[in-house]
Formats: structure tokens, sequence, C-alpha cells
């Protein structure tokens, strides 16, 4: 139930359960409202106690980077550390770690120009400990060749273009002048995590202020972005999100992404897409700048709606995806909107069932409001 408990507190942000662990071990350097947030421009080994190879890393990316160690290996944080003492090198994984990192960072670098082309993940995929030896099998058979997608090698000509998809879009969902009449919405229903479910409402104001209040085990916990700053609730304290969490809660946040799409992005690129749930699709990939994450946007080619989003954060040792599958759209005051999404992270996944939407209803304007900021009131 503790780990229910804790995934249900992040699973809204952009934070895996890990990381609440992770920071909470390290609170003797951090207040609960996350100093490292205001202490902009500090280093890993100016921020943390005891940092070897990454001590050039910003602050903020220690954590998303030990995130994507953790999903990589398929390890929790004590794999490598001492439980609640972080900066201790008791455990040979530990040592390890630091030399895979070094190896890592020096193939990337005399190879690929320092793009990070191998990672973590190329040689662990999932296991703490890869498997150099080819597999025998009983019966002595060939791996299965490659899988081809059915449109690879369509010509560009065959495709629609990227302002074509996305006008689809917006008319599929309703049109810009039906998106812009909606000033607020207000969404309730259920939160389903590790076989439990429990009760959330998602309290929305355009256009890209957004606060999740989901209540595991009988508390509450909170995910909120203001339009400028993001916040979560963590055991004993707050955690004040990074610039790479604020980019993925601010497109999360998004009341009327179909519209700011083109204004959020300015590189799209069209693609055949997969099969998604009996829908073929098409891929429109967008590619951030800055924090801002990369997309891949499946649309459905019927009819023009959004069926999933994959995002990528970028961390010193490679990219971390988080996947939203939307279904269920159903009409609501002239607007389509997805009464069902599905969040997957390489840590876990969750569903949120929408049962009632408000539209247009008065949202106080206290939930927007950071907890620092709130207390100097």
């Amino acid at each position: 139930m503790r780990r229910v408990v804790l995934l249900v507190c992040v699973v809204l942000g952009a934070c895996s359960w890990r990381t609440v662990l992770w920071a909470g071990a390290a609170q003797h350097q951090t207040t609960t409202t996350d100093k490292a947030a205001s202490d902009g421009g500090k280093t890993a080994e100016q921020q943390f106690k005891n940092i070897k190879v990454l001590k050039d890393v910003p602050a903020e990316q220690l954590i998303p980077t030990m995130q994507f160690i953790t999903a990589s290996l398929g390890v929790e944080c004590e794999f490598c550390h001492v439980e609640h003492e972080m900066e201790k090198d008791d455990k040979k994984e530990k040592q390890t770690a630091r030399k895979m990192i070094e190896m890592e960072l020096a193939i990337d670098k005399y190879n690929f120009d320092g793009d990070l082309e191998v990672t973590c993940y190329t040689c662990h995929r999932g296991s703490a400990h890869p498997v150099g030896t080819p597999m025998l099998s009983a019966e002595n058979t060939r791996p299965p060749a490659p899988h081809v997608h059915e449109h690879e090698g369509e010509s560009d000509a065959s495709l629609p273009s990227a302002d074509e998809i996305l006008n689809k879009y917006l008319a599929a969902v309703g049109g810009a002048e039906a998106l812009r009449k909606i000033k607020t919405r207000v969404q309730k229903g259920t939160i389903d995590a590790l076989g439990h479910q429990f009760p959330i409402e998602v309290y929305s104001e355009g256009p890209d202020k957004r606060v999740s209040i989901s209540h595991p085990n009988g508390g509450s916990s909170v995910t909120a972005f203001n339009g400028a700053v993001g916040w979560l609730t963590i055991p004993n304290g707050v955690h004040r999100m990074t610039p790479m969490e604020r980019e993925g809660a601010r497109i999360d946040a998004q009341l009327y992404f179909p519209l700011a799409l083109r204004e959020m992005y300015q590189e799209f690129e069209v693609q055949p897409g997969e099969q998604i749930n009996g829908q073929t699709t098409y891929l429109l990939t967008a590619k951030g700048e800055g924090t801002r994450p990369d997309l891949r946007l499946y649309f459905d080619q019927q009819g023009g709606l959004l069926v999933r989003q994959v995002r990528y954060a970028q961390t010193p040792l490679g990219k971390l995806p988080t996947q939203v599958d939307y279904a269920d759209y159903r009409a609501t005051d002239g607007v389509k909107i997805p009464y069902q999404w599905t969040l997957a992270r390489p840590n876990g996944s969750f569903v949120i069932r929408v049962t009632d939407v408000q539209q247009n209803v008065p949202v106080d304007e206290k939930l927007f409001m950071a907890p620092s900021e709130e207390k100097g009131k």
C-alpha cells in the first residue's frame, strides 16, 4: 500500500514515485518547498554530497538521471544507495555504476560526437545484469525477422502535411471557436493504479492552469501547474517541479492543446503511424527546444482525433519517455474531450476514468497558488 500511495502522489506530475523516495532521502539538503528549485545555476556537485562523475550536471537534472538509471536497470534506488544515506559509498554497485556512467559517456563522446546513442538501456534492457552471451534455443530456431511497417518506404507525397493533420484534429474536437468558449473545466472520476482505485478531481483554467487532486488511502495528493510554476505534494513536504518536469506539466495543462500546438512547436514531421486499438494512425513528430520535450503524436486517420502522445524528457544519460493514450472521446458543450486516459512511464502506469465534467464553472483561484506564494498572503 505504501508504494501505491507514493505512486498516486506523483503519477499526475512529471516525477516518478522513485523520485519521491530519492528526494525524501536527501531532505537534509532541501526544504519542504524544494530549495533546489530556487538555487538556479547550481551544479550537482554544489547541491548534493559526494558527487564523483556527474559533477557539472545541473542539480535539477540529477534526480531525473537517477530515474533513467532505475528504469534502465529495473531496480530501486537502494540497489546502489544506502537507504536514507545516499551519499555513502558502502555498496559495490554504486562504485560499478560510476564506472558504467564514465564508460557510456566516453563511448558516446568518441564514437557519436557526444550524442547519446549508447545509454544504460542499450545493454541492460530492464535487467540489473545484462546478458552478454547469445541464448540457445531448444528448437535451434533463428530469431524472428525485424518487423517492417506495412507503410515503410511510403513516399512523403502519399502522406498528408502536418498542417492538414493539425487542421483535421482541430475540426474533430469542435473547432477553434468552440474551444475558445471553454474557460474552465472541472472533471471528477477515478484513478486506477497498481490494482487500487481512488477518487480524483481535475481543475483546469485556460490557457494552461491545471490542478489534480487524488485521494489515496483516505488522504489527498496534489499535482499542480499554474502557467508559471508546477508543484506536487510528497511525504512531509512539497516538491517544486524542475524546468524539465514543468514543461511536461505545461503540455498536460494546456486547455487549448489543439490550438496551441503550432505555437508551442515549429518543427513537425509526418510519418506513417501504427495500429493503436484497431485505429490506423498518422505519426506527427514535434521537435522541442530547450527544456520542452520532443513529442510523438498519433492521430486517427479516419476521425482525426489524437489517440496517443509520447514525450521524451532529456537527461544527461538518456531520454525518459512518458506515454499518454486517450480514449472514450465525448462531445461536451460543443467540444470533444477524452473521458479516459492512460499514462505510462518506465516505473508504472495508471488509468483515469472521468465520470462527470462541468465547463465554464467557477474555479477557486487559490488552487493555482503555489504553497510558498499562499503562505505569503
